[in-house]
């Protein structure tokens, strides 16, 4: 009796969905779109760097405000902070590469140490870097840091490997997407930690979404297939809009049925 009534209530506080399929694809989704909407109210809208970052910031810190302070996983507000906190990784690199002039290495460099030390001082204080026991203030923050530190760290080593080292979007996508395969297979089948799998997983598909969003949005003269940062970002922000609305329906349609 007491496991069956234990279980419900694990589910209940936790404040991160399951890994599924649908995860990995709104995740994937989500990078492109902090990329592309990033470039989107820099150029687009003529925001600028600076007034994008303060904007965007604002507009993070008060989602991030009621994620926290919601006491179960909702799937509108989790997914609205990933794509946010997505938009404004993708600026804190693009201001240390345009504004202060940082190389792509050094960037690289600097937010894989920063992502290490993050998750040292988490795993120091609650003993666990699991993402299915996110059932509380502190692990919840130690969460959102890694993953604002990720869509950083992602941006720059997508960057560096398309840009610095010529690779192109497309082999960009191609090298980041085989090594996101790698890391599946050595977990299914050899069965490496679920944990470390799922977190290198995560940080790599920040350089996939943005090298992918990169190859749709950019003209042909760079190299991509020119849909543009604004029907690449509706289109993929339609998408994940759709799939969130599954997920919620699915989850109130669960706890009816419960």
């Amino acid at each position: 009796m007491s496991t069956r009534i234990a279980q419900p209530m694990r589910q209940f506080l936790n404040k991160v969905p399951e890994v599924t399929l649908f995860f990995w694809i709104i995740k994937m989704m989500s990078t492109t779109v902090g990329e592309t909407a990033a470039d989107f109210l820099n150029v687009d809208l003529n925001f600028g760097l600076s007034g994008t970052s303060l904007v965007m910031g604002g507009v993070l810190a008060v989602v991030l405000f009621f994620q926290v302070r919601s006491r179960r996983y909702v799937p509108s507000l989790y997914w609205l902070t990933v794509v946010l906190v997505s938009v404004f990784g993708t600026l804190v690199t693009d201001n240390l590469s345009d504004v202060l002039g940082v190389p792509m290495t050094i960037s690289t460099g600097v937010f894989s140490m920063a992502l290490m030390a993050v998750f040292a001082i988490w795993h120091a204080r609650e003993k666990t870097l699991s993402i299915h026991h996110i059932d509380s203030v502190p692990r919840e923050m130690f969460y959102w840091l890694a993953i604002l530190t990720t869509f950083a760290l992602g941006t720059a080593a997508g960057d560096w490997f398309a840009e610095g080292l010529q690779l192109g979007y497309a082999n960009s996508a191609l090298v980041f997407g085989g090594v996101i395969a790698a890391i599946a297979a050595a977990h299914y089948v050899f069965k490496a930690s679920a944990v470390w799998s799922f977190w290198l997983a995560y940080i790599l598909t920040r350089p996939f979404g943005a090298s992918l969003g990169d190859l749709i949005s950019q003209p042909h003269a760079n190299g991509g297939l020119g849909l543009g940062a604004t029907g690449t970002s509706a289109l993929f922000l339609v998408t994940i809009v759709g799939l969130v609305t599954y997920l919620s329906v699915s989850q109130i349609r669960v706890s009816n049925d419960s």
